[in-house]
């Protein structure tokens, strides 16, 4: 066995070569029909407003769906985590975002948590949760245990877990295709570069991921196998992937595309400051527009980056799979003549050679990867798709969890200002109340942060009315307001207040 994995009941053995597959979050039951829908849009929409006045029972089990906690024991092994929660909002029918999270067992271990964003599909950010964490534990482990693990798959033995998972009991169901990744993994942990273990790892799994998808175009047939795990349609779909190991009281962050890791840090006078540890990979960033541009000729300084997206097509500048922006043409060419029955399982807009496909490859797997002494005042650290970010700023997010865990909105005194009218202070009277309520309702942060990102008054209080109008929103109809939305909070030291219990 390479790994086992924990939910909320207790432990059950996980082995790799039946590692999990997609398994579409649902909405929860006994919700108003409304909730994905079929029919047309503005018929839709008249419902989706109709359901605005869905009760609080509604909203919450619609908001608490998939939320997740989880409590490392105290002690080495915790490697200063406390503990985290997490929680997934789909916008798309069938959501593509994913997360994991999952304890290395072997070696000088660690904590690793990630978030990732697919596009083109849920199949490659799918794919990449379940078998990253995998190739990170490789890439840290030290070559004698590396050696010992070979010698026990040699010998037919029982392999020692790498991994104990710890998922939400609807993140993921189990799949086919489990003995190509555990060969791939094989022929990773026998080729294995000790330096930079992170950068290493992404990198190789993407290769593999093009690899199995090359062998699988030569030696498959039309029709043959088109589920999620289905190694072209990985490889033609992408994700971006914000990853965090934790060990033994120093962070690792790796970073490609555009979802972000944001500590949350308490200062001496008990206020809070956000820190970013990681950087969008994207047309806003000047550094991220210059390195593209110049891995290709002048020539095409017009056209590698067109509208601010990647030829025109991709926003995220790094990514793993998306091989339609990585292999030749030739190659590309071959798959869209030969395997028209992948194409129709994939993306429209997957389905053509893009323009101005000149100098493969434009897109890179490759990580950026950033080194934290986590400190006592580092209380917090947040990663999040960037279905949250472009919804809420990341002060206001550090803001948000730190007074949820601190219960400060219970605790500060109402100052009215000179000049303030009676309406003025029922205005903050009536703030108080909501955020109070909001801290009430959720004891996990994950969720307090969707709340306030979904139904956000302006003032810093939730609005129920709005809150309920974003959670009824047609399927067709959501994508056009947010995106996915995927959060996990990591609690970090020993707390000077009084801790959430992790449930």
């Amino acid at each position: 066995m390479l790994g086992r994995t924990g939910t909320f009941s207790g432990r059950c053995r996980f082995d790799l070569q039946q590692c999990c597959s997609f398994s579409s979050l649902q909405p929860p039951p006994d919700l108003p029909k409304h909730y994905y829908p079929a029919g047309s849009g503005d018929r839709n929409y008249r419902r989706g407003q109709e359901a605005g006045q869905m009760n609080s029972a509604q909203i919450n089990r619609i908001l608490k769906a998939n939320e997740h906690s989880h409590k490392l024991p105290r002690g080495p092994a915790s490697h200063g985590v406390l503990g985290f929660h997490s929680n997934m909002l789909p916008s798309n029918h069938p959501g593509e975002d994913r997360r994991s999270s999952a304890t290395c067992l072997p070696g000088r271990g660690g904590v690793l948590l990630g978030v990732f964003d697919g596009h083109a599909g849920p199949a490659c950010a799918h794919t990449i949760s379940q078998r990253l964490f995998y190739y990170i534990a490789v890439a840290t482990l030290p070559l004698r245990i590396l050696a010992e693990i070979e010698r026990a798959v040699e010998e037919e033995r029982a392999v020692p877990p790498l991994l104990e998972w710890h998922k939400h009991p609807q993140d993921h169901s189990c799949p086919d295709g489990g003995a190509i990744s555990f060969h791939s993994l094989r022929n990773y942990w026998q080729e294995r570069l000790e330096d930079e273990a992170l950068v290493n790892a992404f990198c190789r799994l993407d290769y593999d991921l093009s690899v199995e998808a090359q062998v699988h175009l030569r030696v498959s047939l039309p029709g043959e196998g088109l589920s999620l795990s289905n190694p072209l349609r990985v490889a033609l779909s992408g994700c971006t992937a914000c990853v965090a190991h934790i060990s033994n009281g120093i962070l690792h962050v790796a970073n490609l595309g555009d979802s972000r890791a944001v500590l949350g840090v308490q200062e001496p006078n008990g206020g809070w400051s956000a820190v970013s540890l990681t950087n969008d990979h994207n047309a806003q960033n000047p550094d991220e527009l210059q390195r593209i541009l110049g891995e290709h000729p002048q020539s095409e300084s017009r056209t590698v980056v067109r509208h601010d997206r990647m030829l025109g097509l991709l926003l995220p500048f790094r990514a793993f799979g998306d091989v339609r922006f990585k292999w030749s043409a030739e190659m590309l060419s071959r798959v869209y003549e030969t395997r028209p029955d992948v194409m129709s399982a994939v993306s429209e807009a997957v389905r053509m050679l893009p323009p101005h496909y000149l100098t493969p490859p434009y897109l890179s797997a490759q990580p950026e990867v950033t080194r934290h002494c986590i400190r006592p005042s580092d209380k917090f650290l947040v990663l999040a798709t960037d279905g949250l970010w472009e919804l809420m700023h990341r002060q206001t997010v550090v803001q948000l969890v730190g007074e949820q865990l601190t219960g400060i909105q219970q605790q500060r005194p109402i100052v009215p200002s000179m000049g303030m009218t009676l309406g003025g202070l029922q205005h903050l009277l009536l703030e108080r109340r909501g955020r109070v309520m909001s801290v009430l309702e959720d004891q996990n942060t994950a969720t307090h942060l969707l709340r306030h990102a979904l139904g956000d008054d302006g003032y810093g209080a939730v609005a129920p009315n709005r809150l309920a109008k974003m959670l009824s929103l047609p399927a067709d109809l959501a994508r056009r307001y947010r995106d996915d939305i995927t959060i996990t909070v990591i609690h970090l030291n020993e707390p000077d207040y009084n801790q959430k219990e992790f449930k």
